[in-house]
């Protein structure tokens, strides 16, 4: 591929359209669409250009960039439909489809299988780092593809990231990027509890997070996006769980991963609760919230009390937060294959 090359850039949302941006300043030459107006608008005002459709972005496009909210939207793109052509017979031969969409590891290897069968290239390149690394060009994407695709793509991955990792073949960076996501939901559920806990049991936060975070309860989801105000004051927490990474987006991943678990026969309890408590959290109106905001749903199932004030009276019942916990754990062997996204315009 040219230095240079031109990007047909479909999906502009809270992810895409910095993105998008960061190759536009670079000196790519960048047609970005998405079907929302509003998302259209936005990029507009920001400089972005800007196409009337998606196959007007694809003309003389060297790469076709997608970031889309599922895989069924990936491959209804990819081969059309209803009398309407797909990007893969509109693409010029020999095109590099990149996708950045997170999306379940087999429909990422029928996508690449379909383009590769098309006369194109294909790499997966989920992305990891949110809005602000988005914004700051500071993503980490974790590359699935063959070897000599991916050092085609790597220079402009490294313009909207920091870290650019190769995983293996086709489908190997949706498959990371899940097991990354399911560590790290499973972590900031335990991280909450505990901050919960510590309240009940006097502890300010201060405290806990000196102890934690320079021992053997140490992590990301502890030191760099703490769920409660004040020790990481970049932390969503101080925004009043402004995301940051949205509890509906965490709730998709973490159901990718179960999907994952399902289909190769792994028993991940601790993943399918994670995906069953951050289901209820979005579903019960904290979608659009910090997915470390579910220490607000923790506490709140816990007794209300004011956040950072310990409670200690004698003999005191914290009922609700066992019976939770309980009515959670009983349905552990109900898993559910769920593949519809939670769209905030763009996955994460």
């Amino acid at each position: 591929m040219p230095d240079k090359s031109n990007v047909a850039f479909l999906g502009l949302g809270h992810m895409g359209s910095p993105m998008a941006l960061n190759l536009h300043r670079a000196g790519y030459r960048v047609a970005g669409f998405d079907v929302v107006p509003e998302a259209l608008q936005t990029a507009r005002a920001q400089g972005i250009p800007v196409a009337g459709n998606a196959l007007d972005a694809l003309a003389g496009a060297d790469v076709v960039l997608t970031m889309f909210p599922s895989g069924r939207h990936v491959l209804d793109a990819y081969v059309g439909g209803a009398g309407r052509p797909g990007l893969l017979a509109a693409a010029q031969p020999g095109t590099m489809f990149l996708d950045c969409s997170t999306i379940n590891v087999d429909e990422a290897r029928e996508a690449a299988r379909l383009a590769v069968e098309a006369g194109h290239r294909s790499v997966d390149a989920p992305v990891s780092g949110g809005v602000v690394g988005a914004e700051a060009g500071t993503l980490t994407f974790m590359a699935g593809g063959d070897a000599a695709d991916f050092e085609a793509v790597r220079p402009l991955l490294e313009v909207m990231g920091k870290r650019v990792v190769h995983c293996g073949g086709h489908g190997a960076g949706q498959a990371a990027k899940i097991c990354n996501n399911l560590i790290l939901g499973v972590s900031m559920i335990a991280v909450s509890e505990a901050f919960v806990l510590g309240e009940k049991l006097g502890l300010t936060h201060q405290a806990l997070f000196d102890v934690a975070s320079a021992a053997s309860g140490q992590c990301w989801a502890l030191t760099t996006n703490c769920p409660v105000p004040g020790p990481v004051p970049a932390s969503p927490a101080n925004r009043d769980y402004q995301p940051g990474f949205a509890a509906a987006l965490m709730a998709k991943d973490l159901n990718l991963a179960v999907n994952a678990l399902d289909s190769t026969g792994v028993v991940g309890e601790m993943g399918a609760l994670a995906a069953r408590i951050y289901d209820r959290f979005a579903a019960e109106g904290g979608a659009g919230r910090d997915f470390s905001a579910i220490i607000t749903d923790i506490r709140e199932s816990s007794g209300r009390h004011a956040p950072g004030k310990a409670e200690h009276q004698d003999g005191e019942q914290h009922g609700g937060g066992a019976a939770a916990g309980e009515n959670t754990g009983s349905k552990l062997t109900d898993r559910r294959r769920i593949t519809t996204a939670h769209d905030d315009g763009s996955p994460e």
